[in-house]
C-alpha cells in the first residue's frame, strides 16, 4: 500500500501525473469492507488501460473511504481518494512527512500554470473562417484542427470544417452525456447588440476566438476531453451522418438526471453550495454592471470619435487662410488625427477583447447554476426516497439498491461539481488577470500616444518667433 497517495478531504489525485484527476470508478461493498474489483493501471505514452489482480483493502476501515478506486482518465494512472485523514486499524496515524503527503502533493500542485501545458496531449485551434452561399441560406465555417498523441485517435493529426450549429450539437450531447460537469458556454448565436451583420470581418473574429476557446476549455477538461462525442466532433468528415445515426446514447447518469422532474422538493441545499450558488449571483450581477457601464464608455468613446474627426481637420483648413501659423496648425490637425487614432484603437480592443469575456463568464455562470440545479434534484430525490423507506414498518428495513444508487450519484454529482467549481475558479483568476493586466496596457498605451501626439506640436510653436 506504499504507492498509494493519501489524500485529505476529498484529495483526487493521480499518482502518476501527479494532476487533479477526472475519474471513473469499480467498486462494491462487502460485509462492511470495500473491496476493489479492478486496480487499474496505465501506459501514458500509448494509453492503455488494463485491469491486474483483485486487491482486498482489509488494512483500512469502510468507512474513511469515499470511493475505493479509480483511474486517471488522462494518462492512466491508478488514483485513490479518502473522504477523511486516515489512519491504521491499530490507530496509528498516516505518516503525512513521506513524499506521499497531501503537504508534498500540494507544493507539487502548486507550481507554475506553464508547466501544465507541458503535460497536454490534445491540442485544438479553430481560424480560417470560410463564408458559403447556397440557395437555401448562407453561412460560416470554420476550420478546427486537432493535433494529439491519444491513443483513442488513429491519426496524430485532424482537421475538419465545422459551423455554429455543430458546436451547438456538441455542446448538448456533453450536458446530456456528461450531466455531473460544467460545459463550456458557446458564444451568444443571434447577432450581438450594436453588431448589424453577422457576417462582419469583426464579428466573425469575435465569434471564431469564443469558438476556440469554446474548443480549448474541453480539450482541457480531464473527463470532457475523453468524451465520445467530443472524439467524432473533431474527427468526422461528415458529421451529419453520424448525427443522423443517432448511436450516442444517454449514460446512466444522464437517464437518472434526465427524467428527474420537478416531483421532489429540495430541504435544504448543502451550505457548500448555497455558497457556491450565492457567489454565482453575485458574480453575475456585478459582471452585468461592468457589461453596461463597459458599453456607454464605448459608445461615449465613439461619439467623441466623431467629434474628433470633425475637429481636427477644421485646423487644416484654417492653416491655408494662414502664413506663419500654418504649420503650426498643421500640427495641431496631424496630433487630433494621431489621438483619432489612438482612440479608435482603444475603442476597438474594448469591444473585441474585453467585452467578450464578460458576456463569456456571465454564459458560464448561468451554466454552473444549471448544474447545480440538476446536483439540487438528485439529492432531492435521494431525501425523498429514503424518506419514503424510512417510512415503511419493518423491524429491519433494507435500504433498497435503487436509494443507494441514488446516493452514489449526489456523491458523483458533489464531486464532480466541487472538481469543477475550482478548475472554473483557476481559469477565472487567469483570464481576468490577463483582462485586467491587457487593459491596463491598452489604456497606458492610447495615453502615451495622446502625449506624444501633443508633445510633437509644442516644437512647432516655440520656433516661431511673435511677429509685433
Amino acid at each position: 500500500m506504499n504507492s498509494v497517495l493519501f489524500g485529505r478531504n476529498g484529495f483526487r489525485v493521480c499518482k502518476v501525473c501527479w494532476k487533479w484527476c477526472g475519474l471513473r470508478r469499480s467498486f462494491k461493498k462487502e460485509k462492511g469492507v470495500y473491496i476493489v474489483d479492478q486496480i487499474w493501471k496505465g501506459v501514458p505514452e500509448k494509453g492503455i488501460k488494463e485491469a491486474v489482480s483483485v486487491t482486498r483493502l482489509d488494512c483500512f476501515p469502510a468507512k474513511t473511504l469515499l470511493y475505493c478506486n479509480y483511474f486517471c482518465l488522462k494518462c492512466g494512472g491508478g488514483v485513490f481518494v479518502f473522504l477523511q485523514d486516515l489512519s491504521l486499524p491499530n490507530g496509528t496515524p498516516v505518516d503525512t512527512s513521506s513524499p506521499a503527503s497531501s503537504s508534498s502533493l500540494l507544493n507539487r500542485l502548486q507550481l507554475d500554470d506553464d508547466l501544465d501545458g507541458e503535460t497536454r496531449d490534445l491540442f485544438v485551434t479553430v481560424d480560417d473562417p470560410k463564408k458559403h452561399v447556397c440557395t437555401m441560406e448562407t453561412y460560416i465555417t470554420y476550420r478546427v484542427t486537432t493535433k494529439t498523441t491519444r491513443a483513442e485517435f488513429d491519426l496524430p493529426e485532424y482537421s475538419v470544417r465545422r459551423r455554429y450549429q455543430d458546436f451547438d450539437w456538441l455542446r448538448n450531447k456533453l450536458e446530456e452525456s456528461q450531466p455531473t460537469h460544467l460545459i463550456p458556454p458557446l458564444p451568444e448565436k443571434f447577432v450581438m447588440k450594436g453588431v448589424v451583420d453577422r457576417f462582419s470581418e469583426e464579428f466573425v473574429e469575435t465569434r471564431r476566438k469564443a469558438l476556440d476557446k469554446f474548443l480549448k476549455r474541453i480539450a482541457d477538461h480531464p473527463v470532457l476531453s475523453f468524451n465520445e462525442h467530443f472524439n467524432v466532433f473533431l474527427t468526422a468528415k461528415d458529421l451529419n451522418a453520424y448525427k443522423k445515426q443517432g448511436m450516442a446514447l444517454l449514460s446512466k447518469m444522464g437517464e437518472s438526471v434526465k427524467y428527474v422532474t420537478g416531483g421532489y422538493k429540495l430541504r435544504s441545499r448543502p451550505l457548500e453550495f448555497a455558497a457556491i450558488g450565492d457567489y454565482l449571483d453575485t458574480f453575475v450581477l456585478k459582471l452585468g454592471t461592468i457589461d453596461r457601464i463597459a458599453q456607454r464608455i464605448i459608445k461615449e468613446e465613439l461619439e467623441y470619435l466623431v467629434e474628433l474627426r470633425e475637429y481636427g481637420p477644421v485646423y487644416s483648413t484654417w492653416g491655408g487662410l494662414e502664413g506663419e501659423l500654418a504649420e503650426p496648425l498643421e500640427g495641431v490637425s496631424a496630433c487630433i488625427g494621431n489621438c483619432c487614432t489612438a482612440l479608435e484603437e482603444l475603442s476597438d480592443d474594448m469591444t473585441e477583447d474585453f467585452l467578450p469575456v464578460l458576456r463569456e463568464y456571465i454564459l458560464y455562470s448561468e451554466s454552473m447554476k444549471n448544474v447545480l440545479k440538476k446536483r439540487d434534484q438528485v439529492q432531492a430525490e435521494y431525501e425523498a426516497k429514503l424518506e419514503a423507506v424510512a417510512l415503511k414498518k419493518e423491524e429491519r428495513p433494507k435500504v433498497p439498491v435503487e436509494v443507494e444508487k441514488c446516493q452514489d450519484r449526489v456523491e458523483c454529482f458533489n464531486a464532480d461539481l466541487k472538481a469543477d467549481m475550482e478548475r472554473w475558479q483557476n481559469n477565472k483568476r487567469q483570464d481576468f488577470r490577463q483582462l485586467l493586466m491587457g487593459m491596463a496596457d491598452k489604456n497606458i498605451q492610447y495615453y502615451e500616444k495622446c502625449l506624444t501626439a501633443w508633445e510633437s506640436v509644442i516644437p512647432l510653436l516655440q520656433d516661431k518667433p511673435e511677429t509685433k
